[in-house]
């Protein structure tokens, strides 16, 4: 488990090269040989360039990925004989994963023995999932034909018929006006929303410097740059390029996530709100929450810093000191990465492209930790003034602990909504976020202590001062367990008003009427001969909670959307998968074809192919006619969010 989060990131940068056929380092035959009447054997060849690894279906858990096949109507046109054998295997222990893991080197063959159960049964369709690794491992997954009437395999491709023309005729609408459309009024919101999480990782980085792993660091690693230099401002310099390469490594780190639009510009929308992602995140926060409460402790491979270590010592200059940093960043992940971990949650929950959000906090998170070494190296003076080390850090530590559990929970409710289990309930939620205060509150007071908390001693007025403030926290939550406070100061955290244990009128915002299919919606439109509120919204989708919450209830804002405008909210985010006639392969004006199978690939691509974006919230007005009637709009205040409304509606009235 400790190495759970670098997996996870190693999966996130295999991604960026997923079914890339120029890049595939395998060359996969398949055959099928007919045994008997009903008995086939299927066989499948993987020619392995030199130097992968193709993992068995059999490598150990927690390292590189093992082979899985799916096959397709399994026990419904046919069933498999025994088990999938593999030809001969190597098993080297990983110094990175720390486990044995198996794979074929070269070449590697599966064989499958099938029996079909239906006579009229010509073809067997397959996947295949696995992981190829060199300097870096490529995650890739394959989709194959076995013909069994003749001894040929060819590869399923993604086709264009009659009826998937006709259903992405279907889903493009022929706009007018569409001038609108290339004006951007979204700018300023979305640079907005990257210098607030540049702050947010900036703070981020001001709370990990309190913590035991940094902390000490600081006066050790000054010292030592002005110490160890023969001038005073060689080791000013030092210290100063020290802290730069801090801001570089966290800047870098979040370089692979930028690489996930080259596959599928929704790509990232669909990681954040996966369901089994968000359980998978759940679990890790959880495990960082026990780890601050001093459970154990979570580090990188000791072996990562010893080289790290060795490598600046036998550098010398920039590149020693960039070393050393790198070490730092290694050897202090006990304290930084959880913390990390909330950073990378809470950017998939903003405004904006998900991968300019991380860069930017991690850039924040990076500047917060190198800049005391900056300020220190120029003004050595203040090292006096800085608090010894002692308890109050262990205390810092387990707020953060609890504060890693509230955020488990979002991610926990994420999947709850995307997956409509009804678990998590509004009122659930904030019960639970109302008992993990209250507990937090009964720690600051000393009522009780973690196993790495040091002797008891008299609580200081600065925690006597974060527990009151803790306390009122409390008493604010448990006002969101009646039915008429909504919480604004957490807009979009708790899941939306009307996913509550109360019996409500409408599963629409504010108990507004709405529509969830757009040709639904149109309709409606045409029989009032009002305008229409496009809302691209989603389950999971913290700020369009926070315009729902904190805009749409305005009563002048809230009175618009009610009398004027038929409300058509579309989830970007639903994973319930479509009927099968329902379901077709789109192709969009650059070539790209994308599969719609659930209700998030239709909505998700009937943005993008209309309206050029991907984000949301994202609103738009257009007349039952679809012309558009402003520019659209996103993330915004009272006053311009009702101006925008007013402003659709004088068009309308205009051309009517």
């Amino acid at each position: 488990m400790k190495y759970l989060k670098f997996t996870i990131l190693l999966v996130f940068i295999s991604l960026s090269v997923f079914s890339q056929d120029d890049e595939n380092p395998i060359l996969w035959s398949h055959t099928s040989e007919k045994i008997s009447e009903t008995e086939y054997e299927l066989k499948i060849t993987a020619k392995i360039h030199d130097e992968w690894h193709l993992y068995s279906q059999h490598t150990a858990d927690g390292g590189s990925l093992s082979t899985e096949f799916t096959y397709n109507k399994l026990n419904e046109d046919y069933e498999l004989i025994g088990k999938t054998t593999e030809s001969e295997t190597e098993t080297v222990f990983s110094d990175v994963f720390e486990v044995d893991e198996t794979f074929f080197k070269e070449k590697a063959i599966f064989t499958q023995k099938i029996r079909i159960l239906k006579p009229d049964v010509k073809q067997i369709d397959f996947g295949i999932f696995y992981q190829v690794c060199k300097e870096v491992c490529l995650t890739q997954e394959r989709n194959f034909v076995f013909s069994l009437t003749r001894d040929e395999v060819s590869v399923a491709k993604k086709k264009i018929d009659e009826r998937s023309l006709a259903l992405s005729a279907a889903l493009k609408l022929d706009l007018k006006n569409k001038a609108y459309l290339e004006k951007d009024e979204t700018l300023v919101k979305e640079t907005s929303s990257l210098w607030m999480i540049f702050g947010l990782g900036f703070i981020g980085g001001l709370i990990a410097l309190l913590t035991p792993c940094v902390f000490p660091m600081i006066p050790l690693t000054v010292s030592f740059f002005t110490k160890s230099s023969q001038k005073k401002s060689e080791g000013i310099k030092n210290a100063l390029l020290y802290g730069f390469f801090i801001v570089l490594i966290y800047f870098l780190l979040s370089l692979p996530f930028h690489l996930f639009d080259s596959v599928d510009s929704q790509i990232l929308n669909s990681i954040a709100t996966n369901i089994w992602l968000n359980l998978l995140f759940f679990v890790i926060f959880m495990f960082f929450a026990f780890s601050f409460f001093g459970y154990y402790e979570l580090t990188l491979p000791s072996s990562w810093a010893n080289k790290m270590d060795a490598a600046s010592s036998k550098a010398g200059g920039a590149l020693g000191i960039f070393f050393m940093a790198i070490t730092l960043a290694i050897v202090s992940f006990s304290c930084t990465g959880p913390i990390l971990g909330g950073l990378l949650g809470s950017t998939t929950l903003a405004i904006g492209d998900v991968a300019t959000n991380l860069s930017a906090g991690m850039t924040g998170f990076g500047a917060a930790l190198g800049l005391p070494f900056a300020l220190f190296a120029l003004f050595p003076t203040w090292l006096n003034s800085l608090p010894k080390s002692g308890g109050w850090m262990t205390t810092v530590k387990v707020v953060l602990g609890f504060l890693e559990i509230g955020l488990a929970l979002k991610f926990l409710s994420n999947a709850d909504l995307v997956g409509h289990w009804g678990i998590l309930k509004r009122e659930i939620f904030i019960g639970i976020w109302l008992v993990l205060t209250l507990l937090m509150a009964l720690y600051l007071f000393g009522v009780f202590r973690f196993p790495h908390d040091g002797p008891k001693q008299k609580l200081s007025i600065a925690r006597k001062g974060v527990g009151l403030l803790t306390l009122a926290f409390a008493m604010y939550l448990s006002l969101g367990l009646t039915k008429v406070s909504n919480l604004k100061l957490l807009s979009g955290f708790p899941p939306p008003d009307f996913y509550s244990i109360f019996e409500k009128e409408t599963d629409c915002p504010l108990g507004l009427n709405c529509y969830k299919d757009f040709d639904e919606g149109l309709a409606e439109a045409k029989k009032q001969n009002k305008p229409i509120l496009l809302d691209f919204t989603g389950w999971a989708c913290v700020n369009c909670r926070k315009m729902e919450e904190n805009v749409w209830s305005d009563p002048k804002v809230y009175n618009q959307l009610k009398e004027n405008f038929i409300l058509i909210s579309l989830y970007t985010d639903d994973r319930q998968e479509l009927p099968k006639e329902q379901q077709f392969n789109f192709q969009f004006n650059s070539g790209r074809i994308k599969t719609i199978e659930t209700i998030a690939h239709k909505w998700g691509t009937f943005q993008e192919a209309n309206f050029n974006k991907v984000s949301q919230p994202f609103y738009v007005l257009l007349s039952p006619d679809l012309e558009i009637l402003n520019t659209p709009i996103q993330n915004t205040d009272v006053d311009t969010y009702f101006n925008w409304l007013s402003t659709g509606v004088s068009n309308f009235n205009k051309q009517k």
